[in-house]
């Protein structure tokens, strides 16, 4: 415990951290009795993630944990080896994200013996959306009542308060009106008025939070989704983002996660630039174990608009993580949008305002931020990834190749790879939906139903199922293959700008797999300067001998001695 005392001293000070450090030790020890199982120590090749929500697949009068469950034994089971679920409790907005109670499962959804059952063909990923609370929430009413008991559990600041440094991911008011029985008070809201900012300044908060975070860990979560954790700790004057407070609070909750069940996993979601991303990693053995790769899906669509590896390959030479206990979570498309921010820095700001404008072309929307000055830039791009990578006028064929290449690329990188359901099923723009709710994060949210999406994944000629059963064997060969440990070594190849490649290099040093992906509209021959011992994968590429012969956005897997 006396890691989390120090923790507690840096956070609060140490007549509080007296008092709390008894009452966490307490937590932890009555945690611990309620395991029920050994987590996996380490992550390894066979780790990849499907990236869902809980109500995804539906039928008609049938909790949606259910229908995903049957839905997941016919067409993800030994596929995937976990399931990160997005928040799956009672919520009042953003498909979740605005949770009203943590320690139930929405009631359309199921309940946690449905959690449980499907833990017995996956690993399990819960999102602890640790930062804010839904003003349905119990909390948040009581609070409204001046209940003393949740008195300081939110911030209420005066509205003439110069929060003018306050980095802002939305381009809504920070501050939200509301009337409680002690009187009109305004309210700190990073995200929407709906989504009310937790005050971690009192410990009490802290208690709560790690009170759900040991549930999470009984009801068998093995990694953890720290949402939106950049701006836990607001402090006026300062950016509120990247807080030392808040890198504290994370490393808390690590230490009390390896107490309670050694081998959970903290990752944490902060879609910022890179350098500010990594700093979640700590000294590489205090912090979080894994960080969302957030350049990862701007860059490959960057590359292949451009049909130019140069950035990418610039960027991966110098990628590197603090230490073997740490690694990055890889991932290509998810339930938000597509990041612009974590490649300011990498790219040049007139050409991401240049890709920006040339999605907006083909299709995609487009959220924006405010800055500090006022000003408005894109914060994000809003599109399914098949779309992101390809035109409006390609045919069915040259999106599915483009969007297996990429997907091949996030298959093979250095660190865990995530893949979105969206992205397995072979799922397009969902512009109804977006008129639906008004939300840009909507195109890529389509809530699907069980009898139209099988009959679609079984039509061999169409786009799901064609997406669908090519993806799952690459995912199943880097299953196969040591060289894709997480850990396993990446060297960057240079084969000229319109091909990304690199080497993955086993652990033991006894295997090495080259990776060589075509990013252009062009057919590519290359003379490969290693001995190669087996093909591992070939899609629209032909080896002969030392000689590649790559299709348009052909790519291929190759050991080589």
């Amino acid at each position: 415990m006396a890691a989390i005392r120090e923790r507690l001293i840096k956070v609060y000070g140490e007549e509080t951290a007296g008092k709390y450090t008894e009452i966490i030790e307490t937590m932890i020890n009555n945690a611990q009795k309620k395991q029920k199982e050994q987590k996996k120590v380490k992550w390894d090749e066979k780790d990849v993630v499907l990236i869902t929500y809980g109500d995804q697949i539906y039928k008609t009068g049938e909790k949606t944990l259910k229908t995903f469950d049957d839905f997941s034994e016919k067409y993800f089971k030994n596929v995937f080896e976990l399931v990160h679920f997005l928040p799956f409790f009672p919520y009042s907005s953003d498909d979740g994200f605005s949770v009203i109670d943590y320690k139930k499962i929405h009631e359309n959804m199921g309940d946690w013996a449905d959690i449980e059952k499907i833990r017995k063909n996956f690993r399990l990923m819960f999102d602890f959306v640790c930062n804010h609370i839904s003003a349905k929430s119990e909390w948040f009413q009581e609070y409204l009542k001046c209940n003393p008991e949740y008195d300081n559990f939110f911030i209420a600041i005066d509205k003439n308060t110069d929060l003018s440094l306050v980095t802002r991911p939305r381009t809504l008011p920070l501050l939200s009106e509301f009337d409680t029985a002690c009187g009109k008070k305004y309210i700190w809201t990073t995200f929407s008025d709906d989504q009310i900012d937790l005050n971690f300044e009192n410990p009490e908060v802290l208690i709560k939070m790690l009170d759900v975070l040991l549930f999470y860990l009984e009801k068998g979560a093995d990694w953890i989704r720290l949402d939106a954790v950049g701006f836990m700790w607001k402090e006026a004057g300062t950016t509120c983002i990247h807080h030392e407070k808040t890198h504290e609070i994370i490393k808390l909750f690590r230490d009390a996660a390896e107490q309670t069940a050694p081998g959970t996993v903290i990752i944490t979601e902060t879609n910022v630039p890179h350098k500010d991303n990594i700093s979640y990693f700590g000294n590489g053995r205090d912090e979080a174990q894994m960080v969302y790769q957030f350049p990862l899906p701007p860059l490959v669509i960057y590359t292949f608009m451009h049909g130019d590896s140069s950035a990418i390959s610039r960027w991966a030479s110098n990628l590197e993580v603090p230490g073997d206990e740490v690694t990055y979570f890889n991932f290509l498309a998810s339930h938000d949008g597509i990041g612009i921010n974590p490649v300011r820095g990498i790219i040049e700001e007139e050409e991401i305002l240049e890709m920006v404008r040339n999605l907006e072309k083909e299709g995609a929307l487009v959220s924006y931020k405010k800055n500090t000055d006022g000003t408005l830039s894109p914060y994000e791009i809003n599109s399914s990834y098949i779309n992101a990578v390809s035109r409006k006028n390609d045919t069915d064929e040259m999106k599915t190749g483009k969007f297996l290449n990429a997907q091949a690329v996030l298959l093979a990188f250095k660190g865990v790879p995530a893949i979105y359901v969206h992205s397995i099923l072979g799922s397009e723009n969902y512009y109804e939906g977006v008129k639906i709710t008004g939300m840009n994060r909507t195109i890529n949210r389509e809530k699907l139903e069980y009898g139209k999406i099988t009959s679609e994944l079984e039509n061999k000629n169409g786009i799901r199922s064609r997406i669908y059963n090519r993806l799952k064997e690459l995912i199943k060969a880097r299953k196969t293959e040591k060289s894709f440990n997480p850990d396993a070594e990446q060297i960057i190849q240079n084969f000229g700008s319109e091909v990304f490649s690199f080497i993955r290099i086993s652990v033991d040093k006894e295997e090495k797999i080259l990776i060589i992906n075509n990013i252009s509209d062009k057919e590519i021959t290359l003379k490969i300067p290693y001995e190669i011992k087996r093909t591992v994968i070939a899609e629209n590429s032909l080896t002969d001998e030392n000689h590649i012969r790559l299709a348009s956005y052909g790519f291929t897997w190759l050991e080589i001695k």
